[in-house]
């Protein structure tokens, strides 16, 4: 198979992820954080390691403040309804993954306003626009650092520079770049990042995080047990048993550790400049493919290596059939959990064909793609001539 879904769930992992995993399974097996033997000291000893690995990704001074969630999704959950209240005024783009939309409609119904600033047709957003949607009641600016649909790479710092001038919190949304691009929370001013441990982190499912930076003012969504603290009818202020409560997914996040390890052993730039070849590969490709049409920049510096594209005389759903049962190629065809980016794209009706790349594809895999293309655009049916009736 090829796998072309990376922006999905990234696959193959690196065989570390997995050792570390069966290692967790068959050596340690323990609750982190509860009781004090040794395999509950070993276990602890993994996920504070991984804390650290990630905090120093991420340039985070104090590595507690990393909270282990289930996914980017369970993360923005936390952030946007743990920090918005009735009356509060968020802005966010029209390019949002329903992570952070559906929250927000949620929220919207009790009393927070929501200005979604529209971005254009190959997802770019205008920082003027940004500043310019902020009101005197604007608590936060919520935003993907990278689409999920075009791959366009959203202005992260000058979004960090806008919310420090205006005293509001940026909350940013990291489930395509964690991994990938090199992102420093003190350089981007960012209040709270949201992040998966099962894409370009190279983690298993299940894993993912946040960090909350220090004064910012979220509540719990779940209070319960935390191995420490346990006298109190309250939830501990204490980080990161505050937002962590009940037993953590070891096993995961023993495999986010080893995914995080593999990053720095080969490197981000190694692994980018790999993604973003393919990624000029295909597109190079794709120009000359009669039909077919690519959204996002051309510039593969302004975009990670996610590429959606329509092709003439096909649904997006045909295509990606095709592909799958004639081609045994994996991607994904349809709306992307982005409705909203798909309206701005004018695609919401059509949708669209996504290809994601990682570091474990080869050019040859983007040739074959590239080929089965040009046999589906070959042998799309002839468009049906209408003649005048005399």
């Amino acid at each position: 198979m090829v796998y072309f879904d990376s922006a999905a769930t990234s696959w193959p992992k690196p065989p570390e992820v997995w050792q570390a995993m069966e290692h967790f399974i068959k050596k340690v097996g323990a609750s982190p954080g509860r009781a004090g033997h040794r395999r509950t000291v070993e276990a602890n000893q993994m996920v504070d390691e991984t804390r650290e690995l990630l905090a120093e990704l991420f340039n985070i001074g104090d590595h507690h403040r990393i909270i282990f969630t289930l996914n980017a999704t369970d993360s923005l959950n936390l952030a946007i309804k743990g920090l918005l209240r009735p009356g509060d005024h968020v802005v966010t783009s029209s390019m949002e993954h329903n992570s952070v939309t559906r929250p927000l409609y949620t929220l919207a119904s009790y009393g927070v306003e929501v200005t979604k600033v529209a971005c254009d047709g190959q997802g770019n957003i205008s920082v003027r626009d940004i500043e310019q949607a902020i009101k005197p009641n604007t608590k936060a600016i919520v935003m993907t650092h990278a689409s999920n649909v075009t791959g366009t790479i959203m202005p992260a710092a000058e979004v960090g520079q806008i919310a420090a001038k205006h005293n509001i919190y940026f909350v940013m949304d990291a489930a395509q770049t964690a991994g990938v691009l090199d992102i420093d929370v003190q350089k981007l001013n960012i209040s709270v990042l949201t992040f998966p441990g099962h894409k370009s982190l190279l983690g298993p499912p299940g894993t993912g995080g946040i960090y909350i930076r220090e004064g910012v003012p979220l509540l719990t969504l779940r209070e319960g047990g935390t191995g420490s603290g346990s006298e109190t009818p309250t939830q501990p202020e204490m980080m990161p048993e505050k937002y962590e409560s009940g037993t953590l997914n070891g096993v995961g996040v023993a495999g986010l550790g080893a995914g995080v390890k593999f990053l720095r052993r080969v490197g981000m730039k190694k692994i980018r400049d790999q993604e973003m070849n393919l990624t000029k590969r295909f597109l190079d490709g794709a120009a000359r493919i009669q039909g077919l049409q690519v959204y996002g920049p051309q510039n593969v510096d302004d975009r990670v290596a996610v590429v959606s594209f329509r092709m003439d005389g096909y649904k997006a759903s045909q295509v990606g059939e095709r592909l799958d049962k004639e081609f045994d190629i994996a991607c994904r065809a349809g709306l992307h959990c982005a409705p909203d980016a798909h309206r701005t794209l004018g695609t919401f009706e059509e949708k669209l064909i996504r290809f994601s790349f990682s570091y474990y594809n080869q050019p040859s895999e983007v040739d074959f793609a590239l080929n089965a293309l040009r046999q589906i655009a070959a042998s799309r049916p002839p468009a049906v001539t209408t003649l005048p009736v005399k």
